[in-house]
């Protein structure tokens, strides 16, 4: 779908639009889709004043959210509709106050998931996500745990 949507005019936007709609608070940080791929997600969510923390900056919850919106939208487009994956732990670092947007670029090394069988049980795989400001320094870190299994 996304492949389809995004070579149209609005065509990230929509999408970005549809996939917030499945998880709702994800409307709050207004995420946009800008690349898609396997092992691979960049969006942006830009600076409003909901978003604003005490000293005015992207505050660091919106940014976790952000990192979990580009998690959830690489998994995705990389774990086949044999298996699926849920969410075990994120973990963060605040690195310098973020001025103005955010643009979060999210990779993940993929397993060989012929290997992830309902009698091996799962597997973790880390998503790292780098975001930077709109000087293009990265002003936050995260990595995020799933846990990948084959569909019963």
């Amino acid at each position: 779908m996304y492949k389809n949507l995004a070579k149209k005019p609005f065509g990230n936007g929509l999408f970005s639009l549809a996939a917030s709609a499945k998880a709702p608070y994800f409307l709050t940080v207004q995420p946009r889709l800008q690349e898609l791929r396997p092992g691979y997600c960049q969006v942006k969510s830009k600076k409003w004043w909901l978003l604003n923390n005490h000293i005015g900056t992207f505050h660091a919850i919106a940014a976790c959210n952000v990192a979990e919106f580009a998690m959830g939208m690489l998994a995705e487009a990389s774990i086949p509709n044999t298996h699926r994956w849920l969410p075990q732990g994120m973990r963060t670092k605040y690195l310098k106050k973020t001025k103005g947007s955010l643009t979060a670029t999210a990779t993940a090394e993929l397993p060989d998931f012929e290997k992830i069988t309902k009698e091996s049980g799962g597997q973790t795989v880390t998503v790292t996500i780098h975001f930077a400001d709109d000087e293009g320094k990265e002003s936050t870190y995260a990595e995020i745990d799933i846990w990948v299994t084959a569909k019963k």
